[in-house]
This record gives C-alpha cells, structure tokens and sequence, in this order.
C-alpha cells in the first residue's frame, strides 16, 4: 500500500526553484496515477491448491494401475466381509 505524504513549499525566490518543485510535483502525481492504475494484482490469481488439471492428470491411471486397484479393492471388499 502507499502512503502519501504531504510537503509544505515556501515562496521560491528565484525561478529555478518554482520549476523544481513543479517537477517534484509532477513526479509525485505520475507515480501516484502508476501506482493507482497498477493492472498486475496478484491476489487475483492466487491458488488454494490443486485445480483441476492437476486432479484430472493425477484421475488417468494406466490399465495396469487401475487393474491392480481394482484387486485390491476387491481385496478389502473380501476382507472386510469376511469379519
């Protein structure tokens, strides 16, 4: 977050002090408006852990693997009525 501060200015005595503080000025607003106006927000694209894709890759098991789940699935549904 910015802060903003402010600045008192005294009565320039010679020109070159009243453009500088102009440029001060304008140097302040420019980067007031930049900041401002900043399009990069990167709370907008913060992720709370696997999305989609990720679920959907890790889903895609191999006919070898979902046959050996299969067993053990099996397996258990055995084991637990046989108790």
């Amino acid at each position: 977050m910015a802060t903003i501060t402010s600045a008192s200015f005294s009565s320039p005595a010679d020109g070159r002090d009243r453009s500088n503080s102009f440029a001060e000025i304008r140097a302040f607003w420019r980067q007031f408006l930049a900041r401002a106006f900043n399009p990069y927000r990167p709370e907008l694209h913060y992720m709370r852990g696997p999305g989609p894709a990720c679920r959907a890759k890790h889903r895609a098991l191999s006919p070898a693997v979902q046959s050996m789940v299969a067993e053990i699935r099996a397996a258990k549904a055995l084991r637990s009525s046989a108790h």
